[in-house]
């Protein structure tokens, strides 16, 4: 981890974000604000890629957040438009009418449908701002157990940090001059009051040392692979059945004949 250099990354992946924005034919980038370092080190990343009059930061409590101050904070030191959206409402609706209908919410759709109501008004305020893209915010370090929300937290246009780990992102939040109070926070799910690491029942700096340097206690491989395992159906570009036409020819109208 130690031979990181975010100075040496940030050029390539400055470029690399504003190559993408174009082929999304964007401007604006959308960002959900949680108040973790994720969404921090994105928010500054498209500040620094776009210049922050391009961006927008979301944050979206659900009833009250205990740590909403972070979030302020942060749309505040990037000086950046922002709209706070109370998610409650939305979620509380669909849940309601699920018992309504004698359809009680397992525990995992409650845990879960709020990242994807999150990520439904993060995609309404995105087509209401001049050219709105929604830019992902995971990390490696969750990506590589799952620990993500299928179409919730894992959407988005693109990932800039998909492929670097929570201790490398810290290394590149530092490196764009964010404060530390926004990048070294035990990271929460913000849905069950629990840290991700709580949930996980290890550390990502375990995943870590594993991901780049091979280097796990043999108990914790085995949880971090049974995960990893488990997981990789979210990544999966969406398998479509296509009727034996050859892909170089087929195009959408085939699919209705």
């Amino acid at each position: 981890m130690n031979d990181f250099n975010a100075k040496q990354q940030l050029p390539g992946l400055l470029d690399w974000m504003r190559a993408q924005m174009k082929e999304c034919y964007g401007k604006t980038a959308v960002v959900g604000i949680s108040g973790g370092k994720d969404s921090s080190v994105i928010a500054a990343l498209c500040c620094a890629a776009y210049g922050k009059e391009n961006v927008v930061g979301v944050l979206m409590p659900d009833g009250v957040q205990p740590d909403i101050d972070y979030s302020n904070g942060l749309v505040e030191f990037l000086g950046i438009r922002h709209y706070t959206v109370n998610i409650h409402a939305a979620v509380r609706g669909v849940l309601d009418e699920m018992e309504r209908l004698n359809l009680p919410p397992t525990r995992q759709t409650t845990v879960n449908l709020p990242s994807r109501i999150r990520m439904s008004t993060l995609y309404a305020i995105a087509q209401s701002v001049e050219g709105g893209i929604v830019i992902n915010t995971s990390n490696l370090s969750e990506d590589w157990v799952g620990y993500c929300t299928i179409y919730g937290d894992s959407a988005g246009a693109f990932s800039p940090i998909g492929m670097y780990t929570t201790e490398e992102v810290i290394a590149i939040g530092a490196e764009l001059g964010l404060p530390e109070k926004f990048l070294i926070k035990p990271p929460s799910d913000g849905l069950t009051g629990l840290t991700d690491e709580d949930n996980l029942g290890f550390t990502y700096h375990a995943v870590n040392e594993y991901v780049r340097r091979g280097v796990v206690d043999p108990k914790i491989k085995e949880q971090i692979d049974a995960k990893h395992r488990a997981s990789r159906f979210k990544f999966r570009t969406l398998p479509v059945y296509h009727n034996g036409l050859p892909m170089a020819i087929a195009d959408e109208t085939d699919y209705y004949k």
